[in-house]
């Protein structure tokens, strides 16, 4: 039997299924999502090595995309082991604070990885639509306060979270139709109103997508606008494809979101592991594809890979 505390106002553990329909198939699931863990790890751990010992690459787009690869590999840390101790381990028990802490971590994070890249938005309409004042505008002053504005939006949107969860009783058991704590997932196992933090998740999430992504959209208009008034065609792709990575970026991270969300509300008789594995692919694409991207588009960053692992003794 399960020792399941009734008696407090809160579970002293959550048990996280997993991925509901799936459970026979958890090992062959196990390895692709061991692989893009792994992965991710190489790779953004990686950037960091690079853009850190190379002080060519202190610029504010490097410095931005640094602050990227740290958020990508907290994000995917804070999910993907204890998804794979329950794939491999039948490990689904975590305590309840832990469960709070782990939503708080993979929420806040998601907020900061769209934080950075609409600041990654603004780098490119400096560098493009005013190159004279990239240098002026884009300080090292100016880069760490839209760093600690990323971290201090995201902290205050997310803080009170942990709080309103706490003063549930969750009568409904601790069982968590999931891979890791979701916060509208742990909330369907609370009894009394949980209104407030159906509306409140709705809003946070409404406003962090649709306000950057405006943003976003319109620095990309004005970079347009100036990539045609360019006079050479040559100019005008080079200039363009200064942009190619972020976009690739952009997509990584927005696409997944949309297409989750527009599942839920389209198909939702769908069987729940569909949407489990489109979470868990929100969780995993971006941070395994961004330094893929980056190595691949951005001749600095290539360069110094190709140098790095392909050195020879002199």
């Amino acid at each position: 039997m399960l020792a399941y505390n009734i008696t407090t106002t809160h579970p002293a553990f959550f048990l996280l299924m997993g991925i509901p329909g799936l459970e026979h198939l958890n090992l062959w699931i196990s390895i692709p999502f061991c692989s893009a863990y792994t992965l991710a790890l190489l790779g953004n751990c990686t950037l960091l090595y690079i853009i850190r010992a190379d002080a060519a690459l202190h610029e504010p787009m490097y410095l931005f995309l640094a602050m990227l690869a740290a958020i990508d590999l907290v994000l995917s840390s804070s999910t993907l082991p204890k998804m794979l101790a329950i794939f491999w381990f039948r490990d689904h028990k975590i305590n309840f604070y832990a469960c709070l802490v782990q939503m708080f971590f993979l929420h806040s994070f998601s907020i900061m990885e769209s934080a950075v890249l609409l600041a990654m938005a603004f780098d490119r309409y400096v560098a493009i639509c005013k190159p004279l004042y990239y240098t002026t505008i884009l300080t090292g002053a100016l880069i760490t306060k839209i760093g600690m504005a990323a971290v201090a939006r995201a902290v205050t949107l997310m803080i009170p979270l942990p709080f309103l969860l706490r003063r549930f009783h969750y009568c409904r058991g601790p069982v968590i139709a999931h891979c890791y704590c979701e916060h509208m997932a742990v909330v369907r196992l609370a009894c009394g109103d949980t209104r407030f933090n159906n509306i409140y998740g709705i809003a946070v999430a409404m406003f962090i997508v649709v306000l950057d992504l405006l943003f976003v959209i319109l620095s990309y208009i004005f970079i347009l606008r100036a990539v045609l008034q360019l006079a050479s065609k040559e100019a005008r792709y080079k200039a363009f494809g200064t942009c190619v990575s972020h976009i690739g970026a952009i997509l990584a991270f927005y696409t997944p979101v949309v297409v989750s969300s527009v599942m839920h509300r389209v198909a939702r008789r769908a069987a729940p592991h569909v949407h489990i594995l489109l979470a868990n692919f929100y969780m995993l694409f971006p941070p395994m594809v961004n330094p893929i991207i980056y190595g691949v588009k951005t001749k600095q960053i290539r360069e110094r890979v190709l140098g790095l692992f392909l050195r020879k003794d002199v």
